[in-house]
């Protein structure tokens, strides 16, 4: 049994492995509709029990699907819709029910925390779809992106991030140490990556460039990330940050700083940060990073219940 909480804890080889096996199984499935099982079906009889606490649509069925064409099962449950959420039930007891119904538990949450205490109290797998400081099951599925776009390991290629620092950042932080890529950061002063993370990755002997001029954030840049400026639960003065990251905006112009070949990539719902004509037009790939979520999650799912191979 492993957890797949955050990036930073888990082993590089055992990330490579992952995306390996995501590959194979991509490839495997070119001819299968969406709800056929995969061959062996090495997931048949497994429950994975689902928890939202926050919003989600690219998560929430990627994860259905995952679990379904590997021959498993999920029920999807909300925390108010419990006595956790309802009832005043503790942690320790709603992992001890849940440990009992399934065979693995996927948390999407605001704190933390929470997720540190399911892990300490389940007996199953623990994966975090997105909490405040990571979304580890994202990021990974944007390095098999970008791998298969690109054709070449993600390693050999300059990646450029511009935007909030946010959990989608502080994965791709985290990637960028565990798969060796050089990544550069553009934000506003205010909005850099703390000094936590900033001390994890010199203390990986690694180093992030941060750039508080976004021309100079995508200079030879393959490949740009980015997400909303706004997060859903963002308590800020909306108005003000939003012209706080005004001269950010990808659009054709900045673009034009990077590589000819750049590519754009966005983890989705978007805002004001990208232009239509970026969003929409034939450097960007959002749709192929969405649908690329669920065969790594199969991949990931198989890691966690000791089945990858």
């Amino acid at each position: 049994m492993k957890h797949f909480i955050n990036l930073k804890d888990i082993p590089a080889k055992d990330l490579k492995k992952i995306i390996t096996d995501a590959k194979k199984r991509k490839k495997l499935r070119k001819n299968l509709n969406t709800l056929e099982v995969d061959k062996g079906a090495p997931l048949k009889g497994k429950m994975l029990i689902q928890m939202f606490e926050k919003a989600s649509s690219r998560t929430r069925i990627s994860f259905y699907l995952a679990i379904k064409q590997l021959g498993g099962g999920t029920l999807t449950l909300r925390s108010n819709e419990l006595h956790l959420g309802q009832g005043g039930e503790s942690i320790a007891d709603t992992a001890k029910i849940l440990s009992t119904y399934g065979d693995g538990f996927m948390l999407r949450t605001d704190s933390d925390e929470k997720v540190e205490s399911f892990k300490n109290h389940l007996t199953i797998p623990v994966i975090n779809g997105l909490s405040p400081s990571s979304h580890p099951t994202q990021v990974l599925s944007d390095v098999f992106t970008v791998e298969e776009i690109k054709k070449k390991p993600i390693s050999k290629l300059n990646i450029c991030w511009i935007g909030d620092s946010n959990n989608v950042l502080d994965s791709l932080i985290a990637a960028s140490v565990k798969f060796s890529f050089k990544l550069s950061i553009g934000c506003p002063k205010k909005f850099e990556p703390g000094k936590e993370v900033k001390t994890w990755v010199k203390k990986n002997n690694k180093k992030i460039f941060i750039y508080n001029d976004p021309k100079k954030a995508v200079k030879g840049a393959d490949v740009i990330f980015s997400d909303k400026v706004i997060s859903l639960n963002d308590k800020v003065n909306k108005k003000k940050k939003i012209e706080q990251f005004k001269k950010f905006k990808i659009d054709k112009k900045l673009m034009s700083f990077a590589k000819r070949d750049c590519i754009f990539l966005h983890c989705l719902p978007r805002g004001s940060e990208v232009s239509d004509e970026i969003f929409l037009g034939n450097k960007s790939h959002v749709w192929q990073q969405a649908l690329n979520r669920v065969h790594v999650q199969k991949s990931i799912l198989l890691y966690c219940f000791g089945k990858l191979r």
